[in-house]
């Protein structure tokens, strides 16, 4: 896997989700905030769609921070994420 980088830059976030075809999603049933997912289109169940302003609002409510890659070994374009605790 070639080198994973970390942000907390919503723009950035936003703009790497959506460059795969990602949309901002959390675990349905999750609780209050919910467990956040960028959703590629596989057909999840248990996914629903969030706007950007909800994610990111659960977002920094849960101090997290996106673990991302933007290639593949292969060079091609990789979707591995993660949101990963900012500490």
């Amino acid at each position: 896997m070639s080198e994973a980088k970390t942000t907390t830059n919503h723009d950035d976030i936003r703009k790497w989700a959506e460059a795969r075809g990602g949309k901002p999603s959390r675990v349905r049933d999750s609780g209050e905030g919910g467990i956040l997912r960028i959703d590629f289109g596989e057909p999840e169940e248990g996914l629903e769609e969030i706007g950007w302003d909800r994610f990111f609002e659960i977002f920094d409510q849960n101090n997290l921070a996106f673990l991302y890659q933007d290639k593949t070994e292969e060079g091609s374009t990789s979707r591995f994420n993660k949101l990963v605790n900012r500490s």
